[in-house]
């Protein structure tokens, strides 16, 4: 049988937060913070997988997904990060495998750096955090963080819309693995979309520049914790490609990497491998939760 996915909203200093859980709660613990321009919806088909061993929670942030949208919120990476602060400890969760994707991959490490101790393994999934091997769709990128003009951040907003979420999703995988990537994606979150969370996505995709000062930090985390560590990944990736995958091993020589024939949403595309390794990883991981 399936294991079941409970969904669940808790108010957490007065915000209304909306989340996805499955599991036995006396489980070994599996944080799935979500990236842009998604929500926890991205691990739907991922924890019914693994819930049969592991307890694994998944919240939407604030302006995100199902949560509420407060307008005394920091929506930064900062912000982010002290939200799954306090969200592990209503939870008390002490002790966690962290899973990292996309934008969730620097939130996700900023958290492990202030919880060193907690942190029982990582597993990363086209997330980035090395500068110099950055793909080509990070160029319009690259020259707003070069002139951080009031015209270059309106030109950033251009894709903030239905159509520049679906570039998001099927990114620069084939066309036969397009197929795979259901137009639910881009749809629902479109449709989330306020203009206050619009405005706020804007700022968050701004705040990039400053989260680059970050990368040596995250990096420094790795070198000196050497958290056990599985990368999969999707090389048909703009954004994130194979070599941003093989950067980790600088850091973390004896991570396990695993490329896959997919881009950036492999569990859309790569959903039974990816579940399947991360299950060995985890296994053998067992005596570290």
């Amino acid at each position: 049988m399936i294991p079941t996915v409970k969904h669940r909203f808790i108010e957490l200093d007065g915000i209304g937060v909306f989340y996805r859980e499955a599991g036995r709660e006396d489980a070994p613990v599996v944080l799935l913070p979500h990236g842009y321009p998604c929500s926890s919806y991205e691990f739907r088909n991922f924890m019914p997988l693994m819930a049969d061993r592991w307890r694994l929670i998944a919240p939407d942030f604030p302006g995100a997904g199902y949560s509420d949208t407060p307008d005394d919120f920091a929506y930064d990476f900062d912000g982010f990060t002290d939200f799954l602060d306090a969200f592990l400890r209503r939870l008390g969760v002490d002790r966690f495998a962290l899973y990292l994707h996309d934008f969730g991959s620097q939130i996700g490490l900023r958290l492990a750096i202030r919880r060193p101790d907690q942190i029982a393994a990582l597993i990363i999934q086209n997330g980035d955090i090395y500068e110099d091997v950055l793909g080509p769709k990070y160029a319009p990128l690259k020259e707003y963080f070069r002139n951080p003009t009031a015209e270059g951040r309106a030109k950033l907003g251009e894709a903030v819309n239905e159509e520049g979420y679906r570039d998001e999703f099927l990114n620069d995988v084939r066309p036969e693995l397009a197929e795979r990537i259901p137009p639910d994606l881009w749809k629902l979150h479109w449709s989330l979309t306020t203009p206050r969370r619009r405005e706020i996505a804007i700022d968050v995709i701004a705040g990039l520049r400053e989260n680059l000062d970050w990368f040596p930090r995250y990096q420094a985390y790795l070198r000196e914790h050497q958290p056990p560590t599985l990368i999969v990944w999707g090389p048909q990736d703009g954004y994130m490609p194979e070599a941003s995958a093989r950067a980790y091993l600088r850091d973390l020589p004896k991570a396990e990497l695993h490329l896959f024939d997919g881009g950036h949403w492999l569990l859309e595309t790569n959903l039974q491998e990816v579940a399947a390794v991360t299950r060995g990883f985890l296994l053998r991981m067992s005596p570290a939760f």
